[in-house]
């Protein structure tokens, strides 16, 4: 299968493009190579996947997704038949220094993701969304059937934004949608700007944690190859409408339209084996 994973140079998106290498899918990756956190990193991350570039098994387009025109010309190349879309500008607290960052990547880039989808007849479009949409909500645990209108940060905002944007295409157009709630996944390859990363370097260099809310919360985080296993078997399992779904009693997960939202979360707070809350 032919299958386009963007942010490819990322932390998630390399990982998901090397399993779905491995098991003999045709990968065309696209990213950026923004300058939010190292860009070695990135680029050495891009070396992982060099073995199939040399087979054509992989390719590697540097694009911007604010380019409509380069993303266009992508599909018209390529023709992939199902989209796992990672590339975003990520990070809560970023949002407050940069806001437009996240307007011209989430909001124009997805947009012009969606589009493309639309006219090259792409099977199934997996997309990342984010735990952090839940926002004011306290009840726990969290559950993709609850109402997530109160984000606390634009960051959350845009990606609920994205949950509704799909739902519209999968609404108007029947292109199946599957957005993933992710909760702060870590591993080897991963972003230095997270708190595990940001620990150890304090720890390295004597210095304090950067602790917030004083210490008073917990997070749930979730190992990175848990992630990959479940964007893949939700990518080979299109997004189909729910035929019991009532509108007048609506649920936030599910639709008339071939679309829905996921979370992938820790089975048990001592391990870190996903499952899929549908």
């Amino acid at each position: 299968m032919d299958i386009l994973v963007t942010g490819v140079a990322g932390f998630i998106g390399n990982a998901v493009a090397l399993e779905l290498l491995k098991r003999g899918d045709t990968v065309i990756g696209l990213d950026n190579l923004n300058d939010y956190y190292d860009v070695n990193l990135k680029k050495a991350r891009l070396e992982r996947l060099n073995p199939f570039a040399a087979t054509d098994q992989f390719v590697f387009r540097k694009i911007d997704l604010v380019d409509r025109a380069a993303v266009n010309q992508l599909f018209t190349d390529f023709a992939p038949q199902r989209v796992v879309h990672l590339a975003a500008q990520a990070g809560v607290r970023y949002s407050i220094e940069n806001p437009l960052a996240y307007i011209d990547s989430n909001i124009v880039g997805f947009i012009h993701i969606l589009e493309a989808c639309r006219h090259h007849q792409v099977e199934h479009l997996v997309y990342a969304s984010t735990s952090s949409v839940y926002g004011a909500n306290k009840k726990l645990p969290f559950s993709v059937h609850d109402n997530v209108d109160h984000p606390l940060s634009l960051y959350a905002a845009t990606k609920k934004a994205n949950e509704l944007m799909a739902h519209t295409y999968s609404y108007l157009y029947g292109l199946p949608t599957t957005g993933l709630r992710f909760f702060t996944v870590y591993g080897p390859w991963g972003r230095p700007d997270m708190a595990l990363f940001k620990f150890t370097k304090a720890i390295l260099n004597n210095e304090p944690l950067p602790v917030f809310n004083y210490g008073k919360h917990r997070r749930d985080f979730t190992y990175i190859d848990d992630i990959v296993e479940g964007i893949l078997r939700v990518l080979d399992r299109p997004a189909v409408p729910n035929p019991h779904w009532n509108g007048e009693h609506p649920d936030p997960a599910t639709s008339l339209a071939p679309w829905r939202v996921i979370i992938l979360v820790p089975t048990d707070p001592l391990s870190s084996c996903a499952i899929l809350n549908f």
